[in-house]
């Protein structure tokens, strides 16, 4: 047996978007299932979770992958926030998806989640001149080159640091604006959606301490003619990827409908910033689907329509939503 050690991260109480910590804890190991993972106890007076006088709160294990950054047996540990009592806080948001993942689980749902984010040095996006702008939007979209995409080299880390970890993700690419990115987690379960997502966003903020920049999940980082930045959720049942899924599909967008100013409350803090009807987004006042449309509410793929099943996009959401908050709502709406 060897010391190993347990990174141990967690949802604060910040509002309005939560923000990750962690800290670490140092076990005998190699340790193989959640079972050995002790509860572990926090100051949440210091996470905006408790007041001083009654302080206590506790980590309880409920994910854990292999550390990429560390090696060797150490893990990353994703806990649920209970209270002192083991009830469960009023900031874990992954509870409720549990029990209705639970509740749904005949209908199999898949979600895929595309993560965009901004990479910042200082006050100024990475690869923006000091005080001034870059060119217009237009080459940096899956550009290649010195002069069209910034910080490849964190990008890349970050995608071999989620393989390492067991992550599914799927994919990478610049985005539209200079110095933004996007890397895909997914389909997966609705649980392991959200799981895998805060982890990777975990390993972003990481490796960006190691480049001395930070990764930003606002909606809107540079104000003006620069595009936003979301987090697109691609969303199926079993039913919606079985023959005849269209229609399944085309009922859950009238669904969604009918429910887009509850979603919109749960999609993102400052999303109204991005959801203006420009920059391939629908307004943030109104509700619309369509094949192909990046500039809808909901798009459907066009081999989706061409098929005759498979999945919807939720393009609503930005890129600092909760993905459990998210998946739980998608399924609520369109499931119950």
């Amino acid at each position: 047996m060897s010391r190993i050690r347990l990174e141990y991260i967690w949802m604060d109480g910040h509002a309005p978007t939560q923000k990750l910590r962690s800290k670490t804890k140092v076990l005998e190991g190699p340790i193989k299932t959640l079972e050995e993972l002790p509860d572990w106890g926090f100051d949440g007076s210091s996470t905006n979770q408790a007041e001083g006088k009654n302080s206590d709160c506790l980590l309880k294990p409920v994910y854990k992958v292999p550390d990429p950054i560390r090696g060797g047996d150490d893990l990353l540990v994703l806990c649920e926030v209970m209270n002192a009592d083991e009830t469960v806080h009023p900031t874990n948001t992954r509870a409720p998806l549990r029990a209705l993942s639970e509740k749904h689980k005949n209908e199999k749902a898949w979600f895929g989640i595309e993560q965009e984010y901004t990479l910042f040095e200082g006050r100024n996006p990475l690869g923006w001149p000091e005080g001034g702008y870059p060119a217009p939007q237009g080459p940096f979209y899956c550009g290649v080159g010195a002069d069209e995409v910034y910080g490849r080299d964190i990008v890349e880390e970050h995608l071999q640091l989620c393989i390492d970890a067991g992550l599914e993700i799927s994919g990478i690419n610049a985005e539209v604006m200079p110095g933004q990115w996007e890397y895909q987690i997914g389909p997966l379960s609705p649980l392991d959606s959200g799981d895998q997502m805060w982890l990777s966003r975990w390993l972003l903020y990481r490796i960006a301490e190691d480049y001395g920049v930070s990764a930003t999940l606002h909606p809107k980082p540079v104000k003006g003619d620069w595009n936003g930045a979301g987090a697109h959720t691609n969303f199926s049942t079993e039913s919606m990827r079985s023959a005849g899924g269209i229609k399944v599909i085309e009922d859950a967008c009238e669904k969604l409908s009918k429910k887009h100013d509850e979603h919109i409350e749960v999609y993102g803090a400052h999303n109204e910033e991005r959801l203006t009807g420009l920059h391939e987004t629908c307004s943030i006042k109104e509700f619309r689907y369509g094949v192909s449309d990046r500039g809808a509410s909901i798009r459907i793929p066009m081999q989706t329509a061409n098929d005759g099943f498979g999945y919807l996009e939720d393009r609503r959401p930005s890129a600092n939503m909760d993905p459990y908050k998210v998946c739980a709502i998608l399924i609520e709406t369109t499931c119950g």
